[in-house]
């Protein structure tokens, strides 16, 4: 073999080489990103079991249940289901809504809830 072949095969495998890194990049994108998302659902299918779990005693006495929830409405339902969205561990405030909160509480969410 001569030089100049032997330099042309090296080049093409450092193209392929090349190649492959961008596709393991693009995967390890995605594995992350499928990650994130199967640990969203993983939360809010915990929060729905609770939720579950909550409710089933409650439901031979639906009716009454019910006509309580109606006559203690209070004008801070709102703040209550921010604060209850908070505490499942989502972000409330303008910067993040909605998102989850990933690093412990976050300071513009607290500073809201404590207004």
């Amino acid at each position: 073999m001569d030089k100049a072949n032997i330099f042309t095969q090296v080049a093409q495998m450092e193209q392929r080489i090349g190649e492959l890194y961008k596709e393991l990049g693009g995967l390890k994108s995605q594995i992350a990103s499928l990650i994130e998302e199967n640990q969203q659902l993983s939360i809010e299918n915990r929060h729905l079991r609770e939720r579950m779990h909550v409710e089933e005693p409650q439901e031979s006495g639906v009716d009454a249940a019910h006509e309580k929830r109606k006559s203690t409405k209070l004008i801070g339902e709102g703040y209550d289901n921010l604060a209850r969205l908070y505490n499942e561990g989502f972000h409330i405030c303008n910067l993040h809504y909605g998102s989850i909160r990933k690093d412990g509480d976050c300071l513009f969410c607290m500073s809201f809830l404590n207004k």
